[in-house]
């Protein structure tokens, strides 16, 4: 349970990302609720996760993981650049991730 509660995060904090790039600096309500309410929710997931993970670990897994996620969906969606630096960057990412998960923390 606690790998799902940390997937929940991840996609929240994903949300918080979009939606706060959309926000206008807190001058547009609708994206800024959003922004707000998707990072508490984010919170909240992280938290139950926590229960279970180390805090530095779970932490670390949250981050790199919705960072990634921001990455690659900003290239997708948003026009976004996606360069030979930003793959390298994702890969040392995700080797990060993996290691930590092979730590044994949770």
């Amino acid at each position: 349970m606690p790998w799902l509660y940390l997937a929940i995060a991840v996609a929240f904090e994903i949300l918080v990302a979009i939606a706060a790039g959309k926000a206008e600096g807190f001058k547009n309500r609708k994206w800024t609720s959003i922004t707000l309410a998707s990072g508490a929710a984010a919170t909240f997931f992280l938290s139950r996760a926590l229960l279970t993970f180390d805090v530095g670990v779970g932490y670390a897994l949250w981050t790199s993981v919705a960072g990634v996620g921001i990455t690659i969906l900003g290239a997708l969606f948003f026009g976004q650049r996606l360069n030979w630096n930003k793959a390298i960057g994702i890969v040392l990412v995700i080797g990060g991730v993996v290691g930590l998960q092979l730590s044994g923390s949770a």
